[in-house]
């Protein structure tokens, strides 16, 4: 089936049906894509990839798309406050399964010293799309278990940068020539320290023109408002990038992961994020579904024993590394098993390091054919790992980790238990309070869609970032559901209205704090049930009124007094006067029945303050 529409039809049917039976049998969303993969390909029903092209094509698409989100994802800042655990845990990890695989590989198997630490860099990375859609799906993301999953991943993420311009080096222990990719590129028969220099050189080029070229861009973008020049600019950028690193030798999708780091402290990247959103679980499903249609059936039945031995050997190692990193940081059993099952199958950037060690004549085709089946199976079988995990062994181990335990990354839980503070606009009424905020070292967010404003806030120090704050999918981008606080202060009231309502509807769980333009406005919100309502010239008025005051002959002490009564009276009389702005004349009868009040409320104020003595001889 070579028609275009057909095929993509094949997919999507595959993936609706495979992943709605495979949630059903509560096996995930990762294993229905797999096997969906499995059932359309060249080696089951033949619906697509006959000569295994097409599906590698989508493959890369899926990667390159994937890595680009992934490295967007990658805020500095975070990465820096749980640096040590990256660090530690990473370096233990890829350290350990590296070298005991590459010791196997060089006495065990025979094989050349580059060839075996190129296999040793292959096993050792994991998936990412896997295991970060499977923390997501189980909840994963505070436990022991998750948290060190995803140190561990984003020191591959990192690590993958070095291993791609070590890998050129490795070859020179090789006797056979060095290969170039399909298409050539502009180091053809260049020697290796060449092509080492060039890598490097194009990685630190990508980050120049990130700092001087890109953010530039993306300003003048963004003053044209116009919201699908982003998600091109995103693409023209990983596709340049990719681009580029293809023609040093290296694969798209390390540009792409590249291209998305070099993003991820732009003010622009929620926004990149929420354009990009609704394509990304797609491109990872098609991804899995390519995995799974590029399992080389043939290999496996020919040869089982040997490609069992991989995928189970391969498992084994990376199993027991992660449980010794599990003990010495103290994990408990369950917490340990679950560590270990999740990170313990080969990553999709065993297929760019693959490709790249074919390519420069590290690994042989047998070799390439093995190895690929192996990282393909073992994605295939991690899901199902999981799920016996799940039902059977955590049970038995018992899931509730002791008080002594949950203290355990200190640096990480210390993070969430900050109180976060989101400000939807930062116009007049909204930079005060952002100003306030600031000056008292308490951590805001902000939003903003002027990218003026945006620019000027980041020079300034904000931690601001350019969005539309009515798009569900930046709110989610930004972290709007673990939010404490969101101050609503867009304008004109009509968008500010807007935001209310999708915060209310879809993240009930935070507090909204909502800017009102005027008395009308505050009515509509009260009537709607919030509470806390803050008019914008309120409470300057009340602080002009209290000056003149203090100009017709009241202290200051006495003007502060009767301006603080004033603003209780008149929040609890706006809550009962909303009631009735639907009736005009209970509306006036009521009004003026709270100016009465608050009249002489403010008149026996002011005179028990003046002559105290006169007000307790009448109490008594």
């Amino acid at each position: 089936m070579n028609d275009f529409l057909t095929q993509a039809f094949v997919f999507l049917f595959a993936a609706v049906v495979c992943v709605l039976i495979s949630k059903k049998l509560g096996m995930g969303s990762v294993l229905g894509y797999l096997f969906a993969g499995v059932l359309i390909g060249p080696f089951a029903l033949g619906f697509v990839g006959q000569d295994g092209a097409d599906i590698m094509h989508a493959t890369e698409f899926g990667v390159v798309m994937m890595l680009f989100l992934v490295g967007l994802e990658l805020d500095p800042k975070e990465f820096w406050k749980i640096r040590n655990e990256i660090i530690g845990l990473g370096t233990a990890q890829a350290a350990g399964t590296t070298i005991i695989v590459a010791a196997i590989a060089r006495w065990g198997l025979g094989l050349s010293i580059g060839t075996a630490i190129t296999m040793g860099f292959v096993i050792t990375m994991s998936s990412t799309a896997i295991i970060l859609q499977t923390i997501s799906e189980r909840g994963l993301n505070k436990s022991n278990a998750g948290k060190s999953s995803f140190a561990v991943l984003l020191f591959q993420d990192i690590m993958v940068i070095p291993v791609m311009a070590i890998i050129p080096l490795l070859a020179v222990s090789t006797k056979e020539p060095i290969a170039t990719a399909a298409g050539g590129s502009w180091l053809d028969g260049a020697p290796v320290f060449m092509k080492t220099l060039a890598i490097l050189g194009a990685i630190s080029t990508i980050f120049l023109v990130g700092n001087y070229i890109v953010n530039p861009l993306f300003r003048s973008v963004g003053r044209l408002q116009i919201r699908e020049i982003y998600t091109a600019s995103a693409l023209l950028l990983v596709i340049g990038v990719s681009l580029l690193m293809q023609q040093v030798g290296l694969s798209p999708a390390l540009g792409a992961f590249i291209a998305g780091v070099v993003l991820a402290n732009n003010p622009y990247k929620h926004q990149l994020e929420s354009d990009i959103e609704p394509f990304k679980a797609l491109l990872l499903g098609i991804f899995f579904i390519a995995v799974g249609s590029t399992i080389n059936f043939d290999i496996i039945v020919n040869q089982p024993l040997i490609i069992l031995s991989l995928l189970v050997g391969s498992m084994a190692i990376k199993a027991i590394v992660l449980l010794a990193i599990s003990k010495w940081k103290k994990f408990p059993k369950d917490q340990s098993f679950l560590f270990a099952i999740l990170l313990s199958q080969v990553g999709e950037f065993a297929f760019v390091i693959l490709a790249l060690g074919k390519t420069i004549n590290l690994i042989n085709q047998q070799w390439y054919d093995y190895l690929l089946a192996t990282t393909a199976l073992s994605m295939v079988v991690t899901p199902i790992l999981l799920l016996l995990n799940e039902k059977w062994i955590s049970p038995y181990l018992g899931l509730t980790p002791s008080a002594t335990e949950q203290q355990e990354y200190d640096d990480l839980s210390h993070i969430s238990a900050e109180k976060k503070i989101v400000i939807a606009g930062f116009g007049d009424f909204g930079n005060t309070i952002g100003r306030l905020l600031q000056a008292n070292d308490i951590p805001t967010l902000v939003l903003d869609n002027d990218s003026e404003r945006v620019n000027h806030l980041r020079k300034l120090g904000f931690n601001v970032y350019y969005g539309d704050a009515t798009s569900i999918n930046i709110l989610k981008s930004i972290g709007v559901d673990q939010a404490d606080y969101v101050i609503a202060a867009m304008d004109p009231p009509e968008v500010n209205q807007h935001l209310v309502a999708i915060l209310r509807k879809n993240f009930p769980n935070v507090e909204v704090i909502v800017r009102a333009k005027n008395r009308k406005n505050a009515y509509e919100y009260l009537q709607d049930g919030l509470t806390e309502v803050y008019r914008e010239t309120f409470f300057t008025a009340v602080y002009v009124g209290a000056t003149m005051l203090e100009k017709v002959g009241l202290s200051h002490e006495e003007a502060r007094t009767q301006s603080e009564l004033f603003i209780k009276s008149d929040r609890a009389s706006l809550r009962k006067l909303a009631k009735n702005i639907h009736n005009l004349e209970d509306y006036i009868n009521v009004s003026r029945m709270e100016f009465a009040e608050q009249s002489s409320m403010l008149k026996d104020s002011l005179k028990h303050k003046r002559n105290p003595s006169t007000d307790e001889f009448r109490q008594e």
